[in-house]
């Protein structure tokens, strides 16, 4: 018997309330034999505070908050259900994000930590955890909200304490008028306002997967601890 997406299970029954399209873009689980893969663009991405662009590039995280900023940058999105070493559903996510710069990724694992909760491990090394809560809105859009973010560096376990700390905040929706899925991401810090942002617009399709993450995919280490 199918156990259910990590999300259908972290939703219960809030899940079938849901776009369809939503319902299938979240449905992937471990053993199916694909993955997803998106293709859009935002209409900006990246960090719209200049004076805040050297501290994203000093945070001891890669593949995550970057710290260059654009309009119109066209981006892929892959994701890939799996479970982890530890034998968790999970769902690991890399976009690729091409500025005029040159191309910039954002990785994470958001794996199902409890009966019903969800951690994202951001990163290549994944040493950036947060608790990830979900929420279904009255037309259907799902949200994302991660409150409580701490830090992994080596041995250490350093919780972001909550003034210094930044809320990140997801939106995503079926577009009936455009045909595509829309998604806007911001994370704002208390005192400073918005530090990261992307918002756009991407079509969505299944290609096969064997279950084995590919090598650009695979993080270069695993984190267990919540």
């Amino acid at each position: 018997m199918s156990e259910g997406s990590l999300y259908r299970r972290a939703l219960g029954a809030e899940f079938d309330k849901l776009q369809p399209q939503l319902q299938d873009y979240f449905s992937l689980q471990p053993d199916e034999g694909r993955y997803g893969l998106g293709i859009g663009t935002f209409e900006f991405a990246g960090s719209p505070r200049p004076a805040l662009r050297p501290f994203l590039s000093a945070l001891p995280v890669r593949n995550a908050f970057f710290p260059d900023f654009g309009r119109d940058v066209p981006f892929t999105i892959r994701n890939y259900a799996h479970r982890d070493p530890f034998g968790r559903s999970s769902l690991t996510a890399v976009r690729s994000f091409r500025f005029d710069s040159g191309e910039r990724i954002f990785e994470d694992t958001t794996s199902l930590t409890s009966p019903a909760g969800l951690t994202d491990y951001v990163g290549r090394r994944r040493n950036l955890a947060t608790d990830l809560t979900l929420a279904v809105s009255g037309d259907g859009r799902i949200h994302m909200h991660s409150p409580h973010t701490r830090l992994f560096l080596g041995r250490l376990r350093i919780p972001v304490p909550v003034l210094a700390g930044a809320d990140a905040h997801a939106e995503q929706w079926w577009d009936e008028d455009l045909g595509r899925f829309r998604i806007r991401t911001l994370v704002r810090q208390r005192q400073l306002g918005t530090v990261f942002v992307y918002d756009g617009s991407f079509t969505y399709g299944y290609r096969e997967f064997d279950g084995v993450l590919p090598p650009d995919v695979e993080p270069e280490k695993w984190e267990r601890r919540l």
